[in-house]
């Protein structure tokens, strides 16, 4: 991983990081809510990196300023076709952001259905798993039921959050030669395609229809 750089904002991040961010092909993202139920447990926190360490942190400490339909730059940044946005888990931030932000993500590229398409020897697909078997690093998950909603995050929270973006470049380096080996990556490619569709679903009440 990338020496951290980090800096923290409130609702939304300024022109010149945006500007900085639309530089890159390709940015990790992650978000902290209060829970996994999205309409009930708000977003808290979205965090940001790319390959140079740059860790951006924007909050979202008034629970009154969303859901939220304005034109921010962190939609500008996360809808720009150019810069692909890297998550573990997208159906879950990508479907997060549109409700609360109203942002449509695209291109997304995600650790989780890369995993579960060539770690077929495994049914463990978290972030600490992949971590250590791809990286042969121990991710410190102590901070991740904390809470989010507070005014003054901690350096740990922080320091928590700032990983599981940091971690997700060299991840997607190794599962995309993976994916290469095992002749899987337009699968992959394909199935990144379909996320939005299927976090509108599931934000819809949708999430069982292609069960039986």
């Amino acid at each position: 991983m990338k020496q951290k750089k980090l800096q923290v904002f409130d609702f939304d991040i300024p022109e010149s990081v945006l500007e900085h961010y639309l530089t890159k092909d390709c940015i990790a993202v992650d978000t902290e809510t209060r829970g996994l139920i999205i309409p009930r447990d708000r977003l808290c926190l979205v965090q940001i990196s790319d390959d140079e360490g740059l860790v951006t942190f924007v909050k979202f400490q008034d629970p009154a300023s969303l859901p939220t339909k304005k034109e921010t730059n962190l939609k500008k940044l996360f809808e720009a076709e150019s810069v692909t946005k890297l998550f573990h888990f997208a159906r879950f931030d990508v479907a997060v952001m549109k409700h609360y932000l109203d942002i449509d993500i695209n291109p997304i590229w995600c650790t989780k259905i890369a995993s579960k398409l060539v770690r077929t020897y495994t049914d463990k697909h978290s972030l600490k798993y992949l971590v250590s078997e791809l990286l042969g690093k121990e991710l410190d998950k102590s901070n991740q039921t904390s809470d989010w909603a507070r005014s003054d995050l901690t350096e740990a929270q922080l320091e928590y959050a700032a990983n599981d973006v940091l971690v997700l470049p060299p991840l997607k380096k190794k599962l995309t030669e993976i994916l290469e080996r095992e002749d899987r990556l337009e699968l992959a490619e394909k199935l990144f395609k379909t996320l939005p569709t299927i976090c509108e679903l599931d934000l819809k009440g949708f999430a069982g229809i292609f069960e039986h």
